[in-house]
Order: structure tokens, then sequence, then C-alpha cells
């Protein structure tokens, strides 16, 4: 029997080292991929805080390294950026809590009037109309006694409305405000050391490019679209006051709110207003012309001012967005619904500056997931390729 090549049997063995290699590579990320989801779910506690908390750092670092070119130095510039974003959410959930919660506890005594608004409505529908009966009498009895004591124990100020929550969001809340600190505290030295410890030019250069293109897509977004949100919220919380709707800014808040959700968001905001209108006014036309008028003002946003304002470099697929906001949402809820748009681009960015991995070049280049004879024959080949 003639002895093997030993060089022949080394490459060989690569390639079965290769090919256990790529299908543990293939299988760890399956289960990676599988399980990553129901572990951000089941330590959401820990996880939505800190996602939320990078988001808005992120989006903060202009600020924050505008003022440092100032001479602000870095602790103080972080602290400034963060209670400037503070005071507006503040703000803004001044604007939009308390008169919500007088809404919400207005809203079992004003039942009759929306069953009176919506009858001739029903009357066409009389199985609905008996279906709807049954839930609004059910609602009333249910929740009257909890509407009165919400009532009684209703926040009057935003610090009321933080008192009262659950002492987890609370530590969650700060939890998230130490991290946005923090993280900007040691922003500039964080990003000096990640690009100097790159081995080459190349490499530090790249690392630079990336960081710089995450924080300006994202920092970009988050204020254009802020910006987008708050001009609608006024032109809608205007046009109902001139309409004659109570808390018209509240209502321009929470439209500026669930706007930032796309496609879902502006149906709740239309939903909401068309309930509101039906608590406030007696005919049922005028009671949904506050949800028609916020529809025609959106279709205007949506269609002219946000793709004139955005263009094309800040845009991404809607069926990206809706996967992004269908697994977040079901991840999340409605904070993973909000925190959606802004992952998927963080991640669209670096994808786009790096490259996309070639996972599938990776598992099978070389023939690595082939049986051992087909490598056989393939170095066969190759051998008497090289000899010939």
């Amino acid at each position: 029997m003639p002895r093997a090549n030993p060089l022949h049997q080394i490459e060989v063995d690569d390639l079965r080292r290769d090919r256990l290699l790529a299908a543990l590579t293939l299988i760890i990320g399956a289960a990676f991929c599988l399980g990553l989801p129901f572990a951000l779910q089941a330590g959401a506690e820990f996880f939505l805080p800190l996602t939320a908390a990078i988001v808005i750092a992120i989006a903060l670092v202009p600020v924050l390294e505008w003022l440092e070119r100032r001479g602000v130095p870095s602790g103080l510039a972080s602290f400034l950026s963060l209670a400037a974003f503070l005071l507006v959410i503040n703000a803004a959930l001044a604007i939009i809590v308390v008169p919500a919660t007088g809404w919400f506890t207005r809203l079992p005594e004003s039942i009759p009037r929306i069953q009176s608004n919506l009858a001739p409505l029903i009357d066409f529908y009389s199985t609905l109309q008996k279906f709807v009966d049954r839930t609004l009498a059910s609602m009333a009895s249910g929740s009257e006694a909890t509407a009165q004591a919400m009532a009684a124990t209703a926040p009057t100020s935003v610090v009321d409305y933080f008192i009262s929550a659950a002492p987890s969001a609370a530590i969650q809340l700060f939890f998230a405000v130490l991290v946005v600190f923090f993280f900007l505290a040691g922003w500039t030295r964080l990003r000096k050391g990640t690009i100097r410890r790159r081995g080459s030019f190349d490499g530090a250069m790249q690392t630079a490019r990336v960081i710089q293109n995450v924080v300006d897509a994202t920092a970009d977004y988050l204020a254009t679209i802020t910006m987008i949100n708050a001009f609608l919220g006024l032109i809608v919380s205007l046009l109902l006051w001139a309409l004659g709707m109570p808390s018209p800014f509240m209502w321009g808040g929470i439209v500026a709110i669930c706007n930032f959700v796309p496609y879902l968001g502006p149906i709740v905001a239309a939903i909401l207003l068309a309930l509101g209108g039906l608590m406030t006014f007696d005919a049922v036309g005028f009671a949904l012309l506050p949800a028609l008028i916020f529809i025609g003002v959106h279709l205007v946003e949506a269609n002219l001012i946000t793709p004139l304002v955005l263009g094309r470099r800040l845009t991404v697929n809607p069926l990206l967005i809706l996967v992004s906001l269908s697994f977040w949402g079901w991840v999340w809820g409605t904070p993973g619904a909000l925190l959606a748009v802004p992952l998927l681009l963080i991640l669209q960015t670096i994808l786009h500056s790096t490259g996309t991995p070639d996972l599938a070049g990776f598992l099978f280049e070389r023939g690595t997931l082939t049986t051992a004879e087909e490598m056989r024959a393939r170095l066969n080949r190759e051998q008497g390729e090289s000899d010939g």
C-alpha cells in the first residue's frame, strides 16, 4: 500500500476541522437567534431601560460634543445635556399626563353620551348593538369604583405621577438616567480608546467612521422626527382649540407621541381623538371631526413634509419597519414599539458602514459542509491539476 501524503492528510484534517467549526457556528448562531428574544422579554426590567438609555445617549452625543467644543468639561456637559432632555420630557408629560388623568376619570360618566352619539350608526347592526350594550354596561359597572378611586388620588403634577408609580418603574427610570449620564460622561474617552486599540490605521479609521455614522444617523433621525412630530402636534392642537375641543395641547402631545410609531401610532391617535370627540360633542358628525382633522394633517405630513425633510439618506425600508415594530412590540410592548425604528436605524447604519457579514460564504467556502469523500475527491482533483 502506498503511504499517504502527509501534506494531503493535513489538508483533509483542516477541512474536517473547518466543517466542524462551521456546523458549530451554525448551531450556536441559530440557538442565539432563537433564544435572544425570549431572554430580552424575560429580562425586560434590565434590558429595556438599558437599551432606551443607550439610544437616548447616542442621540444626545451631538449636544455633548457641541458643549465640549466650547470648553465645557465632560462631566458638566453630560449633566447639562441630560438636564435639558429631562426638562423637555417633564414639560411634555406635564402637558399630557395630568389632563389625560382627568379625561380617564370622566370616561364612565361619558359612556351614555358616547352610546347616544353612536346609536344612529349601530342601529343598522342589531347584533353589534347588543354586543356594545353588554360591553358598555359591564365597563360602566366595573370601572365606576376604579374611576372614583382614581379621581380621589389623581396626580396633579408629574412629580405626583412618578411618586404614585410602581417602585420598579421608578428604579428603572433612575437606572436609565444614570446610564445616560455615565455614557455621556465617558463618551469621548470611550471613543478615543476604541479607536486607538485598533491594530492598524485603516482599522482605526473604519472604527471612527462607523461610530460617527451611527451617532449622526441616530441623532439626525430622532431630532428630525421629534421636530416634525412637535410641529404636527402643534398644528393639531391649534385646530382642535379652534374647534372648541377641551385640553387641545394634551391631544397634540398624544398625537406627537403616537406619531413616533410608524403606521400603528397614527391609527391609535385617530381612535383616541374619535373617543375624545364622542365624549365632548353631542352630534356624531361633529364628534368625529377631531379624528378627521388629524387624519388630514397626518396625510400631508407623512406624504409631503417627512419625505422632503428626511430625504433618502434616512429612509428605511417599510417592510423592515413593520418587522421591527412587530418584533420589538412583541418583546417589550409599547416602549419596544417606540424604540423599534431607532434600533433598526442603528443596525442598518452599522451594517452599511462595516459591510454585511458573509455567513453563507464562511459556512460553505472550500466545501466545509461537504462529506469527507467529496473533500478527498476535490483535493485529488486539485493535486492532479497542480501536477499536470
